[in-house]
């Protein structure tokens, strides 16, 4: 993340999905005027600082992380994948960048007809223990 570009990205962006992320650029905190108006948000360089904002900002949402996609997963249907390399900014729950970065096998390993059964290991990073957990046994 470069700090100095935090709240020079487009406030229209897309909203989740994609299943990978590459890098996160900054925190948004949305805050929706009780009395009427257009929303708003506040960029943040930090987790702990735009969460400490949510906090005390009464008509704050969670933060979220705005994120760049150098390319990702579409699924124009359930269960159908698509690889598109193309790269975008998608606003994600804080929470999805448990999962690790993207890395140049992540993609083509979540496609492969050998992954596993449950195919989110992958994008948990928990592919490799879940398949020596399974040879164990």
């Amino acid at each position: 993340m470069n700090a100095k570009r935090v709240g020079t990205f487009p406030a229209a962006v897309f909203a989740g999905g994609g299943y990978v992320w590459d890098e996160v650029l900054e925190y948004r905190v949305w805050c929706h005027p009780e009395e009427g108006g257009d929303d708003y948000y506040y960029a943040f360089a930090t987790y702990p600082k735009a969460f400490a904002f949510s906090k005390r900002t009464r008509e704050a949402e969670e933060p979220l992380a705005l994120i760049r996609q150098r390319q990702y997963i579409n699924e124009p249907e359930p269960g159908k994948f698509v690889h598109v390399k193309k790269t975008r900014l998608t606003e994600w729950p804080v929470a999805f960048l448990s999962r690790p970065r993207r890395t140049p096998r992540t993609i083509p390993d979540f496609l492969s007809p050998n992954a596993p059964a449950n195919r989110l290991d992958i994008l948990r990073g928990t592919a490799k223990a879940a398949r020596k957990r399974a040879t164990k046994k």
